[in-house]
């Protein structure tokens, strides 16, 4: 082996005691909130746009009350305006006997017995709202009176405004069961809605949102009487988001309704690690639920084991610094009364697989943190011991056990989905059921790693996740869940989440070490090779797990995340992506 190499592997297995002085400090919360039953507990299986549904336990209304819950979101990305007819505006859109009209009634059915069923449970139903989303037909007949310069359906338009309060009032009057909708700015899918189209509505800042927030607030809150979650997320450059000063700007122009709160992710982006707690929970003077997502497709999607819920309340290890100036987890904010609930997504976020055919960490993710907030004075830990001995059936020591893997879970996957040691730039690396590489992926962060001469760190941080989940692997084998497929589904997601960081693992070795030698000229040949080796022979391994084990998940696909098909569906980019990239540096290695 080469110099670097053995440096590296040194360092690596120095990390034992590295790994025993974090598994002691993993799980501190920082302050101990005060005990409350938050009022709101909802919950959501996000689909796959343009997939088959998930077949789950969380789309039963009874699973969930249950769990304490009391509302559902209903999320099949066919939102209530592609189930009405639009007769009180123009009886052309959907003329009777005609194609889209007998689906507009096909999917008006649907809606109708979620509502049922969710009320047979005693909980409530809330659909999930995509805004802008509009009959094809309406946009053909009327788009000289709706659309701007650019194509886009504009809330600038006077008819645009008209013809949302006439849509939302005849969504109420279709569906008098219907206890409010969920509204999504910024992305809006159309999969799944063939005789629709849509944009975002945000097209003029601050104005855009208050437009619509006045229509909805005005609609639906005061003259029917349902409640209006108003999701703060975005893309672009929307700062409501994440900017309290915008977010003021826009909330403090409208006034309070007990129907009307806001939603915000509990991160100021995306649901991935490293990035800070959102600064705008708390702020203003609207109620407000914070969104959690318990499947998180940057970082396995329930494959193998990742509890996050001891990171967004108490905070995350990256985060527990004596330098911080703000909260970091919902333990320290909660008191807030504007607080005023969680919205779990239970299952779902993003696109594709991994595929799952057991629940149990979405299900670990979800009771806990729904435990919590129904008594908020149990602290993260109290609900994590409630779930381990009421679901699982522990006891003692079996406990402490797997209170120990899961905690190891959350260190690991910040250390080989993302670095300590190298803050990166590039978070969608890999997602859903992709893996990036050197070749475009990567390359960004591996230049500034080369630049910084911290490839020796990097690689010694992603090899020391390797072995966190060797101990996960040994810990799987000592804990014995009282059901039996979830018992095997624990053994078997552990090895999934080795091979995972391994093939991580090795391949950051052969591509890191490449990158750097195509810098300066120099390769590490040798421990380039073993890599390579290593990488292959745990890409096999890997598949012979998904082979021989039912359980399994899918496997990731050794490809970069998008580009989107024809079918609006993200699909592997074959030409980049972690195999194009070792194997870029196997051909050098071979010549």
């Amino acid at each position: 082996m080469g110099a670097a190499w053995e440096t590296s592997r040194r360092t690596v297995l120095r990390g034992g005691v590295a790994l025993a002085a974090l598994a002691a400090t993993a799980g501190t919360a920082f302050a101990k909130p005060a005990g409350r039953r938050l009022p709101f507990l909802l919950d959501m299986v996000q689909n796959n746009p343009g997939e088959p549904l998930f077949s789950s336990r969380f789309n039963d209304p009874a699973t969930l009350k249950s769990y304490g819950y009391d509302g559902q979101v209903i999320n099949e990305f066919i939102p209530p305006q592609t189930a009405i007819t639009f007769d009180s505006f123009d009886q052309r859109i959907f003329p009777a006997g005609s194609e889209g009209r007998a689906w507009v009634e096909a999917a008006a059915k649907k809606i109708d017995a979620h509502i049922a069923r969710a009320h047979a449970a005693g909980i409530a139903a809330y659909i999930f709202t995509d805004i802008i989303v509009l009959p094809k037909r309406l946009v053909e007949l009327y788009g000289e009176q709706i659309l701007d310069s650019k194509g886009r359906i504009s809330f600038d338009r006077p008819l645009t405004q008209q013809i949302h309060r006439l849509m939302l009032s005849e969504i109420c009057a279709r569906f008098p069961g219907l206890d409010g909708i969920v509204v999504r700015t910024g992305e809006t899918y159309v999969q799944n809605v063939p005789f629709h189209t849509g944009n975002n509505p945000i097209t003029n800042g601050a104005a855009s949102h208050l437009t619509l927030l006045g229509i909805l607030r005005d609609e639906m809150c005061v003259r029917a009487n349902k409640r209006v979650f108003y999701r703060t997320w975005s893309t672009g450059s929307d700062k409501l988001t994440s900017d309290p000063d915008f977010y003021r700007q826009v909330t403090d122009q409208v006034e309070t309704h007990e129907k009307l709160v806001f939603s915000i992710k509990h991160t100021e982006k995306d649901f991935w690690r490293t990035i800070p707690f959102n600064r705008t929970i708390g702020v203003g003077k609207h109620r407000q639920i914070i969104e959690v997502e318990c499947q998180r497709e940057y970082e396995g999607k329930g494959a193998f084991p990742n509890y996050v819920i001891d990171g967004v309340v108490n905070g995350f290890e990256e985060f527990r610094t004596p330098s911080r100036t703000g909260p970091i987890g919902l333990a320290e904010v909660v008191d807030n009364p504007i607080i005023a609930g969680i919205w779990t997504w239970s299952r779902g976020g993003g696109w594709r697989g991994p595929y799952l055919q057991n629940e149990l960490w979405c299900d670990l993710n979800t009771w806990v943190i729904a435990r919590w907030t129904r008594d908020t004075s149990l602290g993260e830990e109290g609900a994590f011991t409630e779930y381990a001995t009421t679901r699982l059936g522990l006891r003692g020591e079996q406990v402490r056990r797997f209170r120990r893997l899961a905690l190891l879970s959350a260190a690991a996957v910040l250390r080989g989905h993302y670095s300590v040691v190298h803050p990166m730039g590039r978070l969608m690396w890999t997602r859903d059921q992709f893996l990036g590489g050197s070749d475009k992926d990567l390359t960004s962060d591996y230049a500034a790693i080369v630049a910084k001469g911290r490839v020796e760190p990097v690689l010694a941080e992603k090899a020391l996740a390797a072995r966190m989940w060797d101990e996960i692997v040994a810990l799987s084998g000592t804990i014995p869940l009282r059901d039996h497929a979830d018992r095997t589904y624990l053994r078997v997601s552990a090895r999934y989440g080795q091979s995972w960081h391994r093939v991580v693992h090795h391949g950051w070795e052969v591509m890191l070490r490449g990158y750097a030698g195509d810098q300066n000229g120099r390769y590490d040949k040798a421990a380039m090779r073993y890599h390579l080796a290593r990488y292959d022979a745990e890409w096999q391994r890997w598949q012979r797990l998904a082979k021989t084990e039912p359980s399994c998940a899918t496997l990731y696909q050794p490809y970069s995340f998008g580009p989107k098909g024809p079918d609006g569906l993200y699909n592997a980019d074959p030409d980049h992506g972690i195999k194009p990239a070792t194997d870029h540096y196997r051909k050098l290695l071979s010549s």
